[in-house]
C-alpha cells in the first residue's frame, strides 16, 4: 500500500482497493464461482460473505491463516470469538485425538459431559445446573422456551440491534426468519425507556434476553446500571432475566456477570466453551433447570443428537481445565483493553473513528460522540468499514468485514504491535478520504 492516496475520493479509493483484492485472489474467486453452483451465492453462512467475493481459507496454525492463493494473515477475527484457542492449540489437539481414539457417535452418556458441566457450573455465578446444545442459537432458543414454560407468559423482551443467533436477529428491528415469539423491542442502554416497556407488559413478560455487550451490534458494552435495572425489574415483575454470554463469557473466568456482580436467572453460552467445536449451553437457577430432569413425570423435553458429542466434551474439558484459567482470562482481557486504547489514541487526532468493546472484543465506528446503542453508529459510512477491511487484508491482518476483532490466546505482543502500526499507517495513508 502506498503512503499517499492516489485518488482523493472515497469511491475511487474503494474501487482501487476492490480491484487490487480481485487481482490478488484468483484462486478464491474460482472457488467462489464453483461453490455458487451448489450453494446460494456460494455460501452457507451469511456472516462470512462479502464482496467482491469471500476469501477461501486453506490452512490455519496458531494465530495465522493462509488463503487459497498463499497469502498469510494474522488472524484477529478468532472465528467471531469461537476460536479463542487459535487454530492448532496442542492441548485441544491432544484432547481431540484422545476422543477419536475412543470412538464417536456412541449414543450414550460419556464421562466428559459431567466433567464439562461441573466446570461450567463452577465458573458462572448464575448457573446451578446446565444443559448442552449444539450452538448459541439453540441455547438462546431453549432459554426463552424455559422462561415461557416456567412463567406461563408469552412475551419476550429483546433489544434493538441485538443478536442471539440466526433466528434471533434484531438488527434494524428484526429479521423475517426470526422465530415467532411475541417480541417486545426495547432500547439498549436506556434504562428509563426499557423500564417503561417492562411495566407496560409486566403481566405478560416471560423473560428479558440481553447481551452484556452487543456483539454483532457493534461490540457495545451494556452499562452496569442498565443491567442492574433489568435485574431489579425482573425481580419486581417475575420475568426471567437471561444473559446471553455467548461472546462475553470470555471477559473473566465467570463471564461479564462475574466482572460486574450482576447475576441473571439464566445464562446462555457457546463458542469457545466447547473448545472451539460446535457447542452451546443454557443454565441457571436450579428451580428453572430442574424442569428438564427426565426423572420428573412432567419434565420438559430437550433432545439433540450431538448435545454431548465426544469431540466437544473432550475439547471443552481440556480448554477450561488446562488452558483458559482465571489468570489467562484476566490477561487476555487486559491485552485487549490495551490494544483498544492504543487504536483509539491513534484515531483521536481529528478523525471520526472510534473503537468500542470490552477486553479482547472490539469494533470500529466511523462516527464522533459516544456509542451507547447501535443507532448511535447509524451515520457510520459502510464504505469506510470495507476500505479498512480490504486494506488490512493487504497488510496481512484478517478481521471481520464489519471490522470486528476477537483476539485468540495465540495472538502475542508482536502481532498486536504489528497490527497497531498497520492501523496507524492506514490512518495516515487514508487521511484524505477520512477527512472528506
Amino acid at each position: 500500500m502506498s503512503e499517499t492516496l492516489p485518488n482523493a475520493t472515497l469511491d475511487a479509493a474503494l474501487a482501487e482497493a476492490r480491484e487490487a483484492y480481485v487481482s490478488r485472489n484468483p484462486s478464491s474467486l474460482a472457488a467462489h464461482v464453483e461453490a455458487a453452483a451448489s450453494l446460494p451465492g456460494g455460501n452457507t453462512r451469511t456472516t462470512l460473505f462479502h464482496g467482491p467475493f469471500p476469501l477461501l481459507m486453506a490452512r490455519g496454525e496458531g494465530c495465522r491463516l493462509w488463503d487459497a492463493d498463499g497469502h498469510g494473515y494474522v488472524d484477529l477475527l478468532g472465528e467471531y470469538t469461537a476460536g479463542l484457542y487459535g487454530h492448532s492449540h496442542p492441548v485441544i489437539r491432544a484432547a481431540l485425538d484422545r476422543a477419536l481414539d475412543g470412538g464417536w457417535n456412541m449414543g450414550g452418556h460419556g464421562a466428559m459431559e459431567a466433567k464439562l458441566a461441573r466446570l461450567v457450573c463452577e465458573r458462572f455465578p448464575s448457573i446451578d445446573l446446565v444443559r448442552f446444545t449444539n450452538s448459541g442459537t439453540e441455547a438462546n432458543l431453549l432459554a426463552i422456551a424455559t422462561a415461557v414454560a416456567a412463567t406461563g407468559r408469552r412475551k419476550v423482551m429483546v433489544f434493538d440491534g441485538g443478536y442471539h443467533g440466526g433466528v434471533l436477529h434484531f438488527g434494524g428491528g428484526g429479521s423475517p426468519v426470526n422465530v415467532p415469539h411475541e417480541w417486545v423491542l426495547a432500547p439498549y442502554n436506556d434504562a428509563p425507556g426499557t423500564l417503561a416497556l417492562v411495566e407496560e407488559h409486566a403481566g405478560d413478560l416471560a423473560c428479558v434476553l440481553v447481551e452484556p455487550m452487543m456483539g454483532s451490534g457493534g461490540c457495545i458494552p451494556a452499562e452496569p446500571a442498565f443491567l442492574q435495572a433489568l435485574r431489579d425489574a425482573a425481580d419486581r415483575t417475575g420475568a426471567v432475566l437471561v444473559f446471553d454470554e455467548v461472546m462475553t463469557s470470555r471477559m473473566s473466568a465467570g463471564g461479564q456477570q462475574a466482572r460486574l456482580g450482576v447475576s441473571p436467572d439464566m445464562t446462555t453460552l457457546g463458542k469457545y466453551i466447547g473448545g472451539g467445536m460446535s457447542f452451546g449451553a443454557f443454565g441457571g437457577k436450579r428451580s428453572l433447570m430442574e424442569l428438564y430432569d427426565p426423572r420428573r413425570p412432567d419434565a420438559l423435553p430437550h433432545a439433540g443428537t450431538f448435545n454431548n458429542n465426544v469431540l466437544t466434551m473432550h475439547a471443552g474439558v481440556a480448554g477450561l481445565s488446562e488452558v483458559f484459567t482465571a489468570e489467562v482470562a484476566d490477561r487476555l482481557f487486559n491485552l485487549g483493553e490495551a490494544l483498544r486504547a492504543r487504536l483509539n489514541a491513534a484515531a483521536g487526532h481529528g478523525v471520526a473513528l472510534q473503537w468500542s468493546g470490552l477486553g479482547s472484543l472490539m469494533a470500529p465506528h466511523f462516527v464522533r460522540g459516544p456509542v451507547r446503542r447501535p443507532a448511535d453508529s447509524a451515520g457510520s459510512d459502510p464504505r469506510l468499514r470495507e476500505l479498512l477491511f480490504l486494506d488490512m487484508l493487504e497488510r496481512g491482518f484478517f478481521l471481520a468485514r464489519r471490522g470486528m476483532i476477537a483476539l485468540s490466546l495465540e495472538v502475542g505482543a508482536a502481532e498486536l504491535d504489528g497490527f497497531a502500526a498497520a492501523f496507524e499507517d492506514w490512518l495516515e495513508a487514508r487521511a484524505p478520504v477520512m477527512a472528506g
